[in-house]
């Protein structure tokens, strides 16, 4: 069978054929149409001459008798008519020669010689009467004149009236001619159409049958196929019946997908071994997640455990010191007074007291057990024990501790012991990981915003600042490791938790002299009362 492109050449070639036959068709009707109205309308003009030339003919018979009537009368009245009669008779003469020349049928030319007797015969009967109104004229006697001038017109009208009768009549019948003619070609024009239309019809026919419908019916089996080839159906093959080039791409199809098949089982088969690999370690995490659940759990427990086991005996420490130094008050006057040494070892007990119940909360808030007791506190007290608590300390890294509480005392609602552990913290961490630090200030501002009143707690260093990106000293457990250095490492995570619990935010900064700078944004409930304990100046902790 012939390939797809000699089908698809036969099939333009066969649809440019009716299109140069539609074509060829539609010009020639259009040139008879055009012969057929250029000869009506020429009969048309030529019959337009002759009713002229009739009315010119009158016109000079009437200047005839008005030339012979008055004798006095100038020729020249005469001779215009006549010029005009000859200048009609040229317009019909030349009408009839330009449809002669432009016909080349032989009956055309037989019927202009026919035209021309007549048109000559009217010529003469001009010229006659020309001549009789000459003699007319030279005639003295007025009856004789009148006689002889209506003899002339007489035999003037009896030889133009026949000539001019035949002409209107032939031209009268040339155009009924043309409008037969014009009828017959419409009938013929319209056969030819229907035939035309029925021969395109069949071919048009001819040529689905033969080459459209099978190429379709093909390319439909091959859409087919593909889909269900796309929908996982990959044994799907179709049957090369010919040799063209959809034979061609029918058995491309089925190689293409022979080797899908092939591709699918062996995706198959690595899909099942991912999916092991995958399972055993699923398996091994699961594994490893649950120990870290317990090691979670028990590093929970042991700080819990330690708590509640140096609560008890630190309490006891506690009533002791407070026994022995209402005891040193009793005996003032006997004894040594040990006041001020019970004093001290109270204030060490509640400082390692304290700082038990911070690791109880700390065990609470890993635990989701951590629970708030916000009340109306003064942020300068709270700032002021934080300082206290950590003064010893910097005492003993020789790092000068500065509280700068401001004009004004704040109020705020927060809880005061996780508050205080929270800057508490923050200093400690200043302590332990700023190198070459030798001051600490923490501080205490005002402002206005839009939400109401704030309170702005500052911790300012002039260590070397935070490394990098400080947002990720905010996960818990993170710490930037330095050798020889201990700690929880969860500072900051606890001091976000806890200020984000106070409906406050937490950020770090940069310092002016290029140290680190933790800032903690609280709402406060009143705009400030006149700072009582911390008012009078800053206070100054450890030495520099």
């Amino acid at each position: 069978m012939r390939s797809l492109k000699v089908r698809f050449a036969l099939l333009l070639g066969g649809t440019a054929l009716l299109a140069l036959l539609a074509a060829a068709g539609v010009l020639w009707s259009i040139r008879l149409t055009e012969n057929v109205i250029d000869r009506t309308l020429a009969a048309q003009h030529r019959l337009e001459l002759l009713a002229e030339l009739s009315g010119r003919l009158a016109q000079y018979g009437f200047a005839a008798i008005e030339s012979i009537g008055n004798p006095d009368a100038p020729p020249e009245a005469l001779s215009v008519t006549r010029d005009r009669v000859d200048e009609a008779l040229n317009h019909v003469d030349d009408a009839l020669g330009n449809g002669m020349a432009t016909s080349t049928n032989p009956a055309d030319r037989i019927q202009y010689i026919a035209r021309t007797r007549p048109l000559a015969n009217v010529r003469a009967a001009r010229a006659m009467l020309d001549r009789q109104v000459t003699l007319v004229r030279r005639e003295s006697d007025p009856d004789r004149r009148k006689t002889a001038m209506q003899g002339a017109l007489n035999a003037f009208g009896a030889m133009t009236g026949p000539p001019l009768s035949l002409l209107v009549e032939a031209e009268r019948r040339s155009m009924n001619a043309g409008s037969e003619a014009a009828a017959t070609l419409s009938h013929r024009l319209t056969a030819a159409a229907l035939a035309a239309v029925i021969l395109a019809l069949a071919f048009v026919g001819v040529l689905y049958r033969s080459v459209t419908r099978p190429t379709l019916a093909r390319i439909e089996e091959i859409r087919r196929a593909a889909g269900a080839v796309g929908s996982g159906a990959l044994d799907t093959r179709l049957s090369v019946e010919t040799r063209d080039e959809l034979g061609l791409l029918v058995a491309n199809f089925n190689r293409m997908a022979a080797r899908l098949a092939r591709r699918e089982g062996r995706l198959a088969s690595d899909r099942a071994a991912l999916e092991d690999t995958v399972e055993a370690r699923t398996a091994d995490l699961r594994a490893a997640n649950e120990r870290l659940e317990m090691v979670d759990r028990s590093r929970r427990r042991f700080f819990a455990d330690v708590s509640h086991e140096l609560r008890t005996p630190l309490t006891v420490i506690l009533g002791e010191c407070d026994l022995a130094q209402r005891s040193a008050e009793r005996a003032a006057g006997r004894a040594v007074d040990h006041g001020p040494v019970f004093t001290t070892i109270r204030k060490r007990a509640q400082r390692l007291k304290r700082r038990v119940e911070d690791l109880l909360r700390v065990a609470r808030s890993e635990s989701g057990q951590i629970e708030l007791d916000r009340r109306s506190v003064s942020a300068v007290a709270v700032l002021g024990d934080a300082v206290d608590s950590a003064g010893s300390e910097a005492a003993r890294r020789r790092v000068e501790l500065v509280l700068e509480p401001g004009d004004r005392d704040i109020e705020i609602s927060a809880d005061p012991e996780w508050l205080r552990q929270v800057v508490e913290s923050l200093i400690d961490n200043a302590l332990r990981h700023a190198t070459g630090l030798t001051r600490i200030t923490v501080s205490l501002n005002g402002r206005d915003a839009p939400q109401g009143s704030r309170a702005l707690i500052t911790i300012d260093d002039d260590g070397p600042g935070f490394p990098g990106d400080g947002d990720g000293l905010f996960e818990r457990f993170r710490r930037e490791a330095r050798p020889g250095e201990a700690g929880f490492g969860i500072g900051l995570a606890l001091a976000r938790w806890v200020v984000e619990r106070h409906d406050g935010v937490i950020s770090l900064g940069r310092a002016e002299h290029g140290g680190a700078r933790v800032v903690i944004d609280l709402p406060s409930l009143d705009d400030g009362v006149a700072s009582e304990s911390y008012g009078a100046g800053h206070e100054r902790i450890g030495a520099a």
